[in-house]
């Protein structure tokens, strides 16, 4: 494509995959596209396993990994342990977690004991993600991206150093400018349609919005992002303005998403009235499939969700055992188990490949640029 992130980067097609399984990552690269690894929840050791495995499957192809650092943060300065976290845990939040359990037929006894989560927090914190992205640049990626707030001065100026493209997810015009002034390559403008952390205002708002209020930066670009899982959408972005989309929620319904059997179900057979935006899972708000999880939390009797990192160091164990229980057949498990996903779940109705998915949005990117040009015909 006559593109110039695409030439930047060296891809055909700017189609930026976000996904936490490497086969997806890997898959999307190979196929001409830009496949980008979520490594929140990997330790420094496990991101290495990964980041070889891709390196041996895309073989020199452009590739970037994704991590959280948010800019603001409970424990941000603090060398703060994850027991030492959880003393700050109410215990009537554990309690409506339990209750919760109990409702569904789930035995929450074990809940507390590491029996179903054993992460590591401090992956998300400063010293943490000092080790995650030693690990990120001494492998041949092109762009880092970060999830939440403005990417700190030192691994934006370390980053280009290396000359890697630095990204980052925004949600307002204020967010966009901010990440401006910090020296950002890549804005990913995510609107209120996306799945896991988003904003409330919509995607056809926000990517004008951003492009404007970064107009007079060089050498800037906007990837659009929310609700995108078709290439006629992808066309639209990009009549926009926008570079090139950035996905999530399109690839978990594929064969080879991390999704357990039970959410891709739920998601192969939801309507995009099922998702909400919930601090329920992580602290802040993130958009996921509806279940009796999320019924629950916006309940007038349920606490309010606790700050990042505590409401996802609370609800972790929880969720582990139902998506345990869920794939035995526990009918309780089941409805309470859900995922992170956007607004498009209901245009995600088949399962497919993951090549199958960049190769239908190729075709269908085509054919609607073809449209839109045909408007103009004489």
């Amino acid at each position: 494509m006559n593109n110039e992130l695409c030439k930047k980067l060296g891809i055909e097609f700017p189609l930026f995959a976000f996904s936490h399984c490497r086969d997806v990552v890997a898959e999307v690269t190979n196929a001409g596209g830009f496949g980008v690894l979520g490594a929140v929840g990997l330790t420094p050791e496990t991101l290495e396993i990964q980041l070889n495995w891709i390196d041996e499957k895309v073989k020199g192809k452009p590739y970037g990994v994704d991590l959280l650092i948010p800019e603001n943060m409970l424990d941000r300065e603090a060398q703060t342990t994850d027991e030492e976290l959880k003393a700050h845990i109410p215990p009537e939040h554990k309690k409506f977690i339990e209750d919760l359990l109990r409702r569904n037929q789930i035995d929450p006894s074990d809940l507390w004991d590491r029996t179903y989560d054993d992460r590591d927090s401090s992956i998300m914190r400063p010293e943490g993600a000092k080790k995650m992205l030693e690990v990120a640049f001494r492998h041949p990626i092109k762009m880092f991206v970060n999830a939440l707030g403005v990417p700190p001065a030192d691994i934006i100026e370390e980053a280009h150093n290396r000359g890697i493209l630095v990204g980052a997810l925004t949600g307002s015009k204020r967010h966009a400018i901010k990440h401006a002034e910090a020296g950002v390559d890549v804005l990913v403008a995510a609107g209120g349609e996306a799945g896991g952390h988003c904003g409330e205002i919509s995607t056809i708002v926000l990517v004008p919005e951003v492009l404007e209020a970064i107009k007079d930066y060089d050498n800037m670009h906007v990837l659009a992002a929310g609700g995108i899982a078709t290439g006629r959408q992808m066309a639209a972005c990009m009549a926009m303005g926008a570079s090139g989309v950035w996905c999530g929620s399109v690839w978990l319904t594929t064969a080879e998403a991390e999704t357990t059997p039970t959410v891709k179900e739920k998601m192969l057979k939801a309507t995009s009235a099922n998702t909400v935006r919930s601090r329920s899972r992580t602290g802040k708000p993130t958009r996921q499939l509806q279940s009796a999880w999320t019924d629950a939390w916006s309940s007038k009797d349920a606490p309010e969700p606790l700050p990042m990192p505590l409401q996802g160091i609370l609800s972790r164990p929880a969720m582990a055992k139902v998506d345990k229980l869920a794939e035995s057949g526990h009918e309780g498990a089941k409805e309470i188990a859900s995922y992170f996903v956007g607004q498009c779940v209901g245009l995600m109705n088949e399962q497919q490949s993951t090549r199958s998915v960049v190769y239908e949005f190729m075709r269908d990117y085509a054919k609607a640029v073809e449209r839109l040009s045909n408007t103009l015909a004489e």
